[in-house]
Order: structure tokens, then sequence, then C-alpha cells
């Protein structure tokens, strides 16, 4: 097909600076709306993907499976210093054994005996569901339209949760299962979003809309594990049941909301002003708004064969690795090497998350203003760059700190993780940029990369310091992560690009007879033609 420079144009004698975009609304605009129900819907996203981290907790009889497993390695413990048994001896303190038999007390009225390796294999069994449905999920969400698989994948997601205290108390196998299904309704979540801000942000909005909308993951962090903990101990339908059932509702309700507000495209929005649709439409005019449910062509070879899209891939794997390895094991650490006490523990562990939240934040704003001095593709670079290169510093320096140093470790892991939230006004947004159509396939693929790293990270952590969980091999870790973070910013500075690609405008023009079909609709271009 040839494509001109008029194809693209609703009106050949209205250009893309037709409108102010001071002129268009903002706080009251339907684009904010999607990003505040986006942010919501992300909030429940992760909600109900670590609530299990908790409940489980509160779920185990921890005292039992304590005891099981000093009887199978009683012969060990008395050669090998166990942290969780004997005192910690050094400058910063004694903390016997007294301490964690406190902290069990609180939930020797779990009634389930499960064993470490047992534990493991449920929580783990997420992230195979999970990653199974990164990619076939976006591609559904650019046939079809991301509402919907966006909708659906949420009401999966709260009937699993639903069922997860009928299938914990069942069989371990089978809440296997629901946590399985669990993760593949969450893995199309994020390419259905990705595909609808295809469709809905302008590029000099892109980063803070998306940015805010992906914070909601973080902020359900925050907010999940101190409400679980409470419902542990004071929720109904015997506690941590209470948990599932409250988050499972909330979601519900959510969804509810999203079906009844939301649609793929500002064409099909009911209480869009026409001023905004045709402000977002001459933003994204390069942009294909394919219909959903039509043969869908996508250049597979080209997507498969472009530096830029294996940017973006190594950067997401990247972020993961180090995603993975250290906020799933911060309360560990600050417990083995930096001693601290389990009421402590939580109120530390709790920061990484809060400053990532405001990071993230803060980070779409800048980017954004950025882009009205620097080229797209130098500032996706720059934030993504500084999301890695800085923490990675931070983490090394990290390895050489240890319990006589609490506050400093704790201040360089809070902003170690804090400040790799650059990274999601970095790589997170480029799919956008680079084939806005595709957008939705594109992350699919990178966070599938991205998802394998949830099965090794922890394994390699786990291996490393399953002797004795002790500096030197937090060291090992915090390098390993390191190198991984600066190794993929020199791969992203040297091959990414900020650039709508040639193959991501391959067979998605718009004809001028369909862009003037859909203003006759509105009669915008007429009011515009005779003012």
């Amino acid at each position: 097909m040839t494509k001109s420079k008029d194809a693209f144009v609703v009106n050949p004698d209205i250009g893309e600076d037709t409108i102010d975009p001071k002129q268009v609304p903002w706080w009251t605009s339907s684009r904010v709306g999607l990003a505040v129900l986006g942010f919501f819907g992300f909030v429940n996203v992760y909600a109900l993907r670590f609530n299990l981290s908790v409940a489980i907790v509160c779920m185990v009889n921890g005292t039992a499976v304590r005891l099981n497993s000093e009887a199978e390695t009683a012969q060990t413990n008395k050669t090998n210093s166990n942290p969780s048994n004997e005192y910690f001896e050094s400058s910063c303190g004694l903390i016997s054994a007294d301490n964690n038999a406190t902290v069990m007390k609180e939930f020797e009225d779990g009634n389930i005996v499960w064993e470490k390796t047992t534990q493991g294999l449920i929580l783990g069994s997420f992230f195979w569901g999970y990653l199974a449905t990164q990619i076939p999920g976006g591609w559904v969400a650019v046939k079809f339209g991301g509402k919907r698989v966006l909708g659906l994948s949420m009401a999966l997601s709260s009937f699993c949760t639903f069922l997860t205290p009928i299938a914990a108390q069942t069989s371990h196998i089978f809440l296997m299962i629901i946590r399985f299904l669990l993760g593949i309704a969450s893995g199309a979540v994020f390419p259905a979003m990705h595909t609808m801000w295809g469709k809905w942000a302008p590029p000099n909005e892109r980063s803070k809309l998306t940015a805010f909308t992906y914070a909601g993951g973080q902020a359900a962090i925050v907010v999940t594990f101190p409400i679980a903990s409470l419902l542990c101990k004071y929720g109904f339908a015997g506690g941590w049941p209470s948990i599932f059932y409250i988050q499972g509702v909330l979601s519900t309700v959510w969804v509810v909301l999203w079906m009844l507000l939301t649609s793929d495209s500002p064409e099909q929005h009911k209480r869009i002003s026409h001023i905004e649709k045709l402000y977002i439409r001459q933003s994204l005019k390069d942009t294909v708004h394919t219909e959903e449910g039509k043969d869908l062509r996508v250049p597979w070879k080209s997507i498969f064969t472009s530096m830029p899209v294996y940017a973006i891939i190594i950067s997401n794997v990247a972020c993961d690795w180090g995603g993975y390895t250290l906020l799933t094991n911060i309360p560990t650490y600050m417990k083995e090497v930096l001693k601290l006490d389990i009421t402590s523990n939580g109120l530390y562990s709790a920061l990484p998350y809060i400053g990532f939240w405001g990071v993230i934040n803060v980070a779409g704003v800048l980017a954004d203003l950025a882009l009205k001095c620097l080229s797209t593709t130098n500032t996706r670079k720059l934030l993504d760059i500084s999301g890695k290169v800085i923490p990675a510093l931070l983490l090394i320096g990290l390895g050489y700190l240890d319990c006589t140093m609490k506050g400093l470790a704790i201040a360089l892991l809070t902003l170690g993780v804090s400040l790799s939230g650059f990274q999601y006004s970095g790589f997170l947004i480029n799919h956008m940029d680079i084939a806005p159509a595709y957008a939705g396939i594109l992350f699919g693929i990178s966070n599938a990369a991205g998802a394998v790293t949830g099965f090794i990270s922890p394994a390699v952590v786990g291996l490393i310091t399953e002797k004795g969980q002790s500096r030197s091999e937090w060291q090992t870790v915090f390098y390993i992560a390191a190198a991984i973070y600066l190794g993929s910013a020199v791969f992203y500075l040297i091959f990414s690009s900020g650039d709508l690609q040639k193959w991501a405008m391959e067979e998605k023009t718009i004809e001028l007879e369909e862009l003037n079909k859909m203003e006759e609709k509105t009669g915008g271009i007429k009011d515009l033609e005779n003012a």
C-alpha cells in the first residue's frame, strides 16, 4: 500500500498544531480518568498476587513445620550454627531464640502444615501461569481490545481469589492449580493496559500517564502487607481467609467500574469531549487504531530482527532480575545480615516500596518535561540508564556494609530500589514509542522474558546464601544484580530507540475517507472549517 502524508491527516487544511494542548482539559479528561481507574486496577492486580505471601505466614502452623525441620536436621545443627536457633554473636548485640519463639506464638493458630519446599512450590506456581499468557495476552488485546481482555482477566483473578481459602484447606495441589490460573489471568493485564495506552496516551503525556497507572502495583505492596497482617489476626472466617474474601470483593467492584467507564479507544468513548478526542487522534496520527476483530497482520519477522526491540527485552530482564532478587529478599537480608527484629524489619522492608512508588511518578513527570528539550530516544536512554547505573553502584556499596552500619545500609538499599523506578519511564514505555499499534504484543514478549527471572533469581539467591546468610554471600548477590544492571544499561544505550519504526507503520495507514467518516459522526471538522 502506498502511503502519503495526506493519508494521516484528518483534513488537509488542518495541521497537527491546530489544537493547542493547553486548551485541552486535563484534570477532568477521559485519559486521566483512565489512568486513575488503571491505577486502582494495578493496586488490585498486585494485591491479589502478593496476598498469599503474607497470608501463608498465618495459614501455616509454623511451629510444627519448624519442629519437623529440626528433627530432620538435628545432626546438621549440632555441627553448624543455625541463626534461627542460636545467638547472633556480633557487635550488633545478641538476638536469641526467645525472640523467634515470641514471633511464632503470634501465628501458632495456623492449622496447615506445609514444609518450606511445598510453600515454595505454591508461591512459585503463580509465575508459571504468568509467563504463559504474556505474548498471547498482548496479541488478543491488540486484536479484540485491551478493555475486554483486562476486564476478563481481573474477573478470573477475582474468582480464583475467592476460591483460595477453599483450595488451601483442601489440598496444596488444588491451591497450586488456583495460583497457576491466577497467574494466567494476571499475565494478560500488563499487555492489555499497554495496548490501551497505545491508543489513548499522547506522546508528550505518555510517561506520566503510564507511570501513574503502573505505580498502583507498588502502592498495593505498601498497603497490602500491613492490612493483610491485621486481617490475619483480627479478620473474620478464621482470620486469614478474610484476606482473600475482602480483596476478591474489592477486585470484583473494580471490574464492574472498569467495564462501565472505559473504552478501548477515544473514538469509542461515550463521554469524552470532542476537543480531547481530536487532540489525541492528531497526536497519534502516525499510529493505526485497528478495528478489533479484523485480520491482524503482525510483522513478527521485523519485530524479532529489530535491535530496539531487543534493547527493551534485555532491559526488561535486568529490571525483573533486580526486582525479584531485591524486593522478594529484603526481609531476609534485613533479618540475617542487619539483625533487625521482626517489628523493625516490617517497617524498614516497606521503605523501598514507598520510595519506588514515589520515584515512578516523579520520573513520569520528569520524562515528559525532558521531551521538551530532548528527543524521545535520548529521554528514554537517560531515564532507563539512570534507573540502572545508580542503583547498581549503590548495591555494590551495600555489599560492604554489615549490622554495625544499619542506618547506612537501609539508606543505600532504599535508594537503590527506589531509584530503579526511573526505568518505568525508560524501557517500560518504550514499546509505545517504537510501535504503538503493537505495544501490547511487544510488552508481552519483553515481560515474558523478564518473568523467567522469577524462577531463576530466587534460586540463585538461595544457592548463594544457603550456607550461612553471611554478609559476604549477600555481597555476591549484590554484585550479580549490579553486573546485570550495568550490562543491560550499556546494551540499551547502544541499541535503543524512541522513534516510530518503519515496520510499525506498514499496513496501518488510516485513510482520509475513514477519518472523514469518523468526523461526520461528531461534526467536529465542519465546525472547525466554519470558524
